[in-house]
């Protein structure tokens, strides 16, 4: 679950909620004096709290999974993919039939990015 920072300019004081993405609102009151207050973005950012990742529950898509996932990986290994998945293009059977109307092209190769 997230955690959001507001500040009360009233008060002078800081503090943090725990919300769904779902719960999320902008202005909140204030715990101390019930005066409304809004978000502390310099603090969101400093504490590295201001990227809101979704949890596993609040995940919708398989969509939403795999960009999770991918965020996970390191630059070497998606560099290993993507070599991967380009190395294997125009290996097909040239004696495969194909089905009725259709033909080969030649394909020219493409270049990994990056190099």
């Amino acid at each position: 679950m997230p955690t959001y920072t507001y500040f009360c300019e009233f008060c002078n004081k800081s503090f943090d909620l725990f919300a769904n993405i779902n719960d999320y609102k902008d202005k909140v009151r204030c715990d101390s004096c019930n005066k409304i207050c809004g978000r502390n973005y310099q603090e969101d950012m400093l504490t590295l709290n201001s990227s809101v990742k979704k949890s596993d529950s609040e995940l919708k898509t398989l969509g939403d999974l795999a960009q999770r996932n991918t965020e996970k990986f390191s630059n070497d290994y998606k560099a290993e993919l993507q070599r991967k998945h380009y190395s294997n293009r125009g290996k097909e059977d040239p004696n495969t039939v194909l089905p009725d109307g259709m033909s080969r092209i030649e394909r020219k190769p493409k270049t990994i990015w990056p190099k």
